[in-house]
């Protein structure tokens, strides 16, 4: 019996008729960037007994409360372990398969399978819907998704904090600087061919560590040169509440938008008589991993009574892996890196993790205290990473990968109201990314349209879902294309596609010699820190082929979309194997190698 049959089913009620009987609650989703599920202490408690993780300290007041007030999903996995794919299927509440999106091309809502997204739906049933720094998508479309769009980082640039100068860093690609904000308005500039002894001079102040072993240099560590309040998450929280306090006004904020005027561009505040749906996106711990100097230092100093350890890698390990993930590693290379760098980078990367969890926290106590005065009910759902973040595991720094650290987040899910959502729950069976789009109709007292593949976080709590046995994940960046299926005991990823053009060949990987499709499979049984790719090994040979059948008969067979986004509407469907993804891992057990045997 798992954690999650411990809840008792008598806590809930059903949400729509909840909702017919009152008003719609206020919604928050709150979506961090590159963020480890074990950078909170409430998630390593749950998973291991310890509040730390294994590489070390940890620290996440804010986010251990909200869980103590609401249910704790221990096993929320991404659809995509890269940025646009991950939230692309997020909004859309549809597997990267069903949504032709894999990738970080810009896509459109033109095409005839495009349907309205969650957003959309809420603002039709009556919400005030607005986005708070970085969405992150890549959907460019017609229909409009958000009454108020505030400091869209990184999509929409003029938009952008950096941009107006309310941050603590930014990257400017023309030409190539990194660009340092200091509290009195000077700014750093470090750059290609700039003399030494400044860039020596600029690495002392904010103690840089780059990460000189992989392709295309990223910040992995160092400082900020600015407060809490003056980094660029600080700007977005600020910005969150200046929202809230604007209700029922408008008023101006700095933009170099085409619509701006002397700098300035007019935003509504949330319209008092509706109820609000707010998704922040908060940008720690993405690169550059610079904490406030308060938080490093206190992770500085407890590194000194809990060293950090960096996790377990071999060369060897790479002798056993396809092409494509050889390739990954090669391109996010953490390995190589020096002792005492790996270090700083575990440490800073927590430390930044620890201050994001501060912004978080005063973003949910605006939240609430801006509900209560609205006289409604809220429900926040905060999303630990759009996907998650190697920190040595496999040798790599990165995400992208079809291994549990870069798919595995947690999931805090809480409200005002106990018979929706009660307090200090675990549940740790499978959920998915795809679930908050159903998971946000179903607060608002809509019906989840059919095409959403995943199912309400409530529904499952309640057991109204159906239970998974596997998770499911695809994407097409940094090695090529790429699909994985997880279960309890096995891991198991493998190349989807050998062309580019859509629907075409679609069933090369089902059809092509094992070898060719580069599988990789991992006995969690006996290889939880998926070290030791057995998918070529003799005796399991035949588990490798069932594995290839089922994942390859799921997501190139039961609806895959492949579309050509430069065009309005040209696309295939493939729809051989319908009804593939039944959720059910249902292995023969004569495919199963006994335990003993290890790689």
């Amino acid at each position: 019996m798992t954690r999650s049959t411990t809840i008792t089913i008598s806590f809930f009620i059903a949400w729509s008729g909840c909702q017919a009987a009152s008003k719609q609650p206020n919604i928050l989703w709150i979506l961090t960037d590159d963020h480890r599920a074990d950078s909170l202490q409430c998630f390593n408690k749950a998973a291991s007994g310890s509040p730390y993780s294994r590489l070390g300290y940890v620290s996440s007041p804010r986010a251990d409360r909200l869980a103590d007030e609401g249910v704790l999903f221990t096993r929320a996995y991404c659809n995509s372990p890269a940025c646009a794919p991950s939230r692309g299927s997020m909004h859309t509440g549809r597997y990267p398969f069903r949504n032709g999106i894999y990738g970080f091309k810009p896509v459109h809502e033109r095409a005839d399978f495009c349907k309205p997204t969650f957003p959309v739906l809420l603002r039709d049933a009556g919400y005030d819907t607005a986005v708070v720094g970085k969405s992150g998508y890549y959907i460019f479309g017609d229909r409009t998704w958000w009454t108020a769009n505030l400091y869209n980082t990184e999509i929409d640039m003029k938009n952008d904090l950096g941009a107006v100068g309310l941050t603590d860093f930014f990257k400017t690609k023309d030409p190539d600087t990194d660009n340092f904000y200091r509290p009195d308005g000077t700014v750093l500039t470090l750059s290609e061919g700039m003399p030494a002894k400044d860039r020596e001079a600029i690495e002392a102040e904010t103690d840089l560590l780059l990460s000189y072993c992989r392709q295309g240099q990223e910040i992995i560590g160092g400082v900020s040169l600015q407060p809490a309040e003056g980094t660029l998450d600080g700007q977005i929280e600020a910005a969150f509440e200046q929202w809230l306090a604007q209700a029922g006004r408008t008023y101006a904020i700095p933009s170099k938008d085409k619509t701006a005027r002397n700098g300035q561009k007019t935003i509504h505040g949330p319209d008092p008589d509706k109820p609000v749906f707010v998704h922040i996106g908060f940008s720690v711990p993405h690169t550059p991993v610079l904490p406030p100097k308060a938080f490093r230092d206190a992770f500085i100093a407890k590194e000194k009574e809990l060293p950090y350890r960096i996790p377990a890698f071999s060369e060897e390990e790479l002798e056993k892996l396809p092409r494509q993930l050889v390739d990954l590693h090669t391109k996010m290379n953490f390995s190589s890196m020096k002792q005492e760098d790996k270090l700083q980078a575990i440490r800073d990367y927590y430390a930044f993790c620890a201050f994001g969890d501060e912004m978080v926290g005063r973003a949910v106590d605006a939240f609430k205290a801006y509900s209560k005065k609205s006289g409604r009910d809220w429900l926040v759902v905060y999303a630990i990473g759009d996907h998650g973040w190697h920190l040595g595991e496999q040798g790599i720094e990165a995400k992208f990968a079809p291994y549990d650290r870069s798919n595995h987040g947690a999931v805090i899910v809480a409200s005002s109201n106990k018979q929706w959502v009660p307090a200090g729950k675990v549940f740790d069976d499978f959920v998915e990314y795809v679930d908050f789009a159903p998971t946000f109709c179903q607060a608002a007292g809509i019906r989840s349209p059919d095409y959403f593949d995943g199912y309400s976080l409530v529904d499952t709590l309640r057991g109204k879902a159906p239970a998974r046995a596997y998770v499911l994940a695809e994407m097409d960046h940094v090695y090529g294309p790429r699909a994985y299926l997880r279960t309890r005991q096995f891991a198991f990823s493998m190349r989807t596609r050998n062309t580019g053009k859509p629907g075409k060949e679609v069933k090369w990987a089902l059809d092509a010699p094992l070898a060719e499709v580069e599988p990789a499979l991992y006995d969690l049984r006996t290889d939880p820190d998926e070290r030791w790719n057995v998918a070529l090994d003799p005796e399991y040979a035949k588990l490798c082929e069932w594995f290839r059948t089922k994942l390859g008969s799921i997501v190139l067979g039961d609806r895959r979309i492949e579309c050509d986004w430069t065009k309005d509407n040209v696309y295939s469907l493939s729809d051989f194997a319908g009804g593939a993804d039944d959720k059910k891992a249902d292995i023969p057990p004569g495919l199963i190698p006994p335990k003993e045997v290890r790689p």
